[in-house]
């Protein structure tokens, strides 16, 4: 064992970046989760016994890794699809990582400079506390990216219990607590060891034990639902033609489930402004309300009154409803840049204009009998801002246009952000995208059925509304943060110690 600290010592930084890398495999779609286990610890290690600004390096390169390997498709979505500069992609895919590694680099300096040298206190509260509280620091600083948190490499193992009840940094947690049971087995005392293992069991037992309650109930009665999915291209979808031909491809294959309850099209369906395809929306509204169906679909809309743009939603019903999404896209949907840099963007032919956010209290839709809680594209990563609407609701759907990711990790990686939304509120979820990966999610987060991506299609299926709330919904984030705040501060050196 000196043998390998003094080999790691010497090259744990090169090691760093390769093993954070690998890290993206315990996602989506590999979902090899022992990875998510196995890699923390060994990052917990690169940081045993080092310095400051080596524990720095090391977290820089761990998680600025994991983000290059999990994250490489905003290249696809800026440069390939979206068609900005590529010296534009590179930039904003490479800060992105600089920014994700700096978190972790900063816990690794803070753990090295202020934390307990060694033993269970620091490898099963110090770090996982101090994991989760940079995860959910992330998810909301600067806009937030809570993209590939720990968590999300879990929805198929006893851990997953802990969402209803904690939500995904609940889980994120356990994950991390079992990496130090793990390297505590492999390097602590006899005395840590045998807490190591208690630690490690009694996480996993509780974990299945809650995966079996039953935290919502049914309604008793079932949905019919279709979930049209046209597999436009990305890039053949605003050429000027391209509009009569998508209206007639959507209309076509809903045609067949009009008598489904609901029909749901997905992110920005129709490549147009809705008031400029007015009379198309009313006309097919009608058709499906005159044989028992209600058609929901994302679309644009503007305000004449304020000049304002959305990103939408809308039921088109005689009683037409709208959800405007509330979490815009930096760099996609706004651009949080000075005006100077606007106007150059301008010049540039680049795109420059924003899109509005809708208003943080908008109603949940009121569909066939049902209230749905509504997303657009990637505004269901945020777990917590969700809670309020899916606790109105029986049912969630979110319809997103994963086409900017192309044949990339990004739709699979998104589809489980949706599945995990589903398994934290004890809510089906009815999930439609331009191109895939179409879903039925049940509300234990499993997917009940799927559409193959890159084909036309439509997905048509029951799911079983319900009602009540998980405690995750009730408390939100509260409960785990002052779990791993007060992991940190039982992780603590008391009194202050000179640095290493």
């Amino acid at each position: 064992m000196n043998r390998v600290r003094r080999l790691l010592d010497r090259w744990g930084s090169w090691l760093a970046l390769p093993a954070g890398a690998a890290l993206s495999l315990a996602f989506a779609p590999t979902r090899l989760f022992a990875l998510a286990l196995l890699l923390p610890a060994l990052l917990y290690f690169l940081w045993q016994g080092v310095s400051p600004r080596r524990a720095a390096l090391r977290g820089l390169l761990f998680t600025g890794g994991t983000f290059l390997a999990g994250t490489y498709w905003l290249y696809n979505s800026i440069h390939l699809i979206g068609q900005a500069p590529l010296w534009i992609a590179l930039f904003l895919m490479l800060g992105l990582v600089a920014i994700m590694g700096s978190y972790s680099a900063a816990q690794g300096y803070a753990a090295a400079r202020w934390g307990i040298s060694d033993g269970p206190r620091r490898w099963m509260l110090l770090l996982p506390g101090g994991w989760v509280l940079i995860e959910w620091f992330r998810g909301w600083f600067m806009s937030g990216f809570p993209w590939l948190s720990l968590g999300y490499s879990q929805l198929d193992t006893p851990l997953r219990g802990y969402a209803p009840v904690l939500g995904i940094y609940g889980v994120s947690l356990a994950v991390a607590v079992c990496a130090g049971a793990l390297l505590t087995l492999l390097i602590g005392t006899r005395r840590s060891r045998m807490i190591a293992l208690a630690v490690a069991v009694l996480t996993w037992a509780g974990g299945y034990a809650l995966s079996l309650v039953e935290w919502t109930q049914p309604t008793g009665r079932e949905t019919s639902v279709a979930l049209v999915q046209g597999a436009v291209p990305q890039s053949l979808k605003w050429e000027a033609g391209q509009r009569e031909r998508t209206m007639q491809l959507y209309l076509a294959l809903s045609q067949p489930y009009f008598g489904a309850d609901i029909i749901v099209w997905p992110e920005v369906a129709i490549p147009a402004l809705a008031s400029s395809v007015r009379g198309f929306l009313d006309e097919v509204g009608a058709m499906a309300e005159s044989r028992g169906s209600t058609l929901v679909s994302g679309l644009l809309n503007h305000d004449p009154e304020t000049d304002a743009y959305y990103n939408a939603m809308a039921v088109l019903s005689r009683e037409e409803q709208w959800y405007y999404k509330r979490r815009l896209v930096p760099f996609g949907e706004f651009f949080p840049v000075p005006e100077f840099v606007r106007e150059w963007m301008r010049l540039m032919n680049l795109p420059y204009s924003d899109f509005e956010s809708g208003s943080e209290q908008q109603p949940p839709l009121a569909v066939a009998g049902e209230t749905l809680a509504p997303t657009i594209c990637y505004e269901d990563a945020y777990g917590v801002e969700q809670l309020a609407l899916a606790r109105a609701s029986t049912l969630l759907v979110n319809a997103t246009n994963d086409a900017w990711f192309g044949d990339s990790t990004a739709p699979h990686q998104h589809l489980d952000i949706s599945r995990m939304r589903s398994l934290e509120t004890g809510r089906s979820m009815l999930r439609v995208a331009n191109d895939g990966i179409t879903a039925l999610i049940g509300h234990d987060g499993a997917v009940l059925g799927q559409l193959e991506q890159f084909k036309a299609s439509v997905l048509a299926g029951k799911v079983e509304p319900r009602t009540g709330n998980t405690p995750y919904m009730l408390w939100g984030n509260w409960p785990v943060l002052a779990i791993a705040t007060l992991a940190v501060a039982g992780g603590l050196a008391w009194p202050r110690r000179e640095p290493r």
